[in-house]
């Protein structure tokens, strides 16, 4: 399975933080024997974030993002995804939000969204690497029997 890792954040851009939480992913996903091709990092620019899940959609089973969730003025991510999607999955993003919250009422500030493109699933994540974490093993627990669904392997 192939996989794309899209991190978007201003500071992480420009280089002034490193980016904990796209390298904990890919690590994550390589773990768990995807393969990563691509693994990028934009500003908070709804543009150039729709524009790489767009590039990166029927290239890849799967594009994770992380940052840009939350409910600060440059946090645009769950819009350019929306813009992006053709079939929305709201079900993994509660899901994940819902585990989070076992451990932080903060999950619930998430905006965070998931869905399909083509061939494609995408879900956002939240930035930090603590709700990363977390994320990725709530996704971690669905995301075979979503593709396989994906695949029309059917229930």
């Amino acid at each position: 399975m192939k996989a794309a890792v899209l991190t978007i954040s201003d500071s992480c851009y420009k280089g002034t933080r490193v980016d904990e939480s796209g390298e904990y992913i890919a690590r994550v996903l390589l773990e768990n024997g995807w393969e990563v091709s691509f693994k990028v990092i934009v500003p908070d620019e709804k543009a150039l974030i729709a524009q790489k899940l767009k590039e990166w959609a029927n290239q890849v089973d799967l594009i994770l993002t992380t940052g840009g969730t939350g409910l600060s003025p440059r946090d645009v991510t769950p819009e350019a995804t929306l813009e992006v999607l053709e079939r929305r999955a709201p079900g993994i993003s509660e899901f994940i939000r819902w585990e989070g919250l076992k451990k932080t009422p903060n999950a619930s500030l998430s905006r965070a969204e998931a869905g399909t493109r083509g061939k494609t699933l995408i879900v956002n994540l939240p930035g930090s690497l603590k709700a990363v974490k977390d994320g990725m093993e709530a996704l971690l627990k669905i995301l075979p029997h979503a593709l396989e669904m994906m695949a029309g392997k059917g229930h």
